[in-house]
């Protein structure tokens, strides 16, 4: 398997820092979604970040210019909302956007129950001290917390900002209590649910994104091809780090998409 892509029906890319990196569009991304269109392979956006939600993010990704449906967009939120409906869960503390909280509303998931099932935490970039206050005090009393993604920083043009596993960390060192669990990547189900609903084969799909911890891992956990670019998080040596047989271990690397399909 090389940048080519021979033998890939179906790629998914990871958003912030491998599409775009804040506002701007990576060099070469937009051309190498056109090069998807035109050879035929499926395309679909994959994101941890949790602060938006599928209409905001489609509002962005229009406004870049690119082409994209609801059905193209995959979240963590869509990950989170899936164990919560599974754990029959309806009472909720939400550390979350509006963006976040308009999804799980959506699905009759109160996010600011006085009594809650679960404290919810996701990337909250409306953060309030009332929402960790009182994320805090249901934790000391019991609450546990779930949390969207484990991701540690959010790339921007300016350098890594304080993202989930920044406000986990907090969380763990106010309360003492770590999450029971946390949906998005690297959970395989994150792109498998898809996978499988399109009743494609995971040897033929390719994740690309630029977190090694995340995009790769659950690349490896899935067994699709993992693809990293350098556009974003991860570098070179970031991975000459990485111990053998390491889940986080690409199977190639490229500098941006702008490599790839050609």
């Amino acid at each position: 398997m090389d940048a080519k892509l021979n033998n890939i029906d179906a790629v998914f890319l990871d958003l912030d820092g491998t599409i775009y990196l804040g506002g701007t569009l990576i060099e070469g991304a937009s051309e190498f979604l056109k090069r998807c269109n035109e050879r035929g392979v499926s395309r679909y956006f994959l994101s941890n970040n949790s602060s938006k939600s599928v209409t905001q993010y489609l509002n962005k990704l229009h406004g870049l210019g690119l082409e994209a449906k609801e059905e193209d967009v995959l979240l963590s939120t869509h990950d989170l909302l899936a164990w919560l409906n599974k754990e029959n869960v309806t009472e909720t503390w939400m550390v979350g956007t509006e963006g976040m909280r308009a999804m799980l509303e959506e699905q009759g998931i109160n996010t600011t129950s006085t009594a809650p099932q679960y404290v919810v935490l996701g990337y909250d970039t409306e953060l309030t001290y009332e929402k960790i206050s009182t994320a805090s005090i249901h934790m000391h009393a019991g609450i546990p917390l779930v949390a969207s993604h484990p991701d540690m920083v959010c790339p921007s043009p300016d350098g890594g900002l304080p993202d989930v596993g920044a406000y986990l960390a907090m969380f763990k060192a106010t309360t003492g209590h770590d999450p029971v669990h946390i949906t998005g990547k690297p959970n395989a189900g994150m792109i498998l649910h898809k996978i499988e609903a399109l009743g494609l084969d995971p040897a033929r799909c390719a994740m690309v994104g630029d977190r090694l911890y995340t995009d790769m891992a659950m690349a490896s956990r899935a067994g699709v091809v993992g693809i990293l670019v350098l556009s974003g998080e991860a570098t070179r040596d970031d991975v000459n780090m990485l111990e053998h047989g390491a889940e986080q271990q690409p199977t190639f690397i490229v500098e941006s998409v702008d490599e790839l399909l050609r």
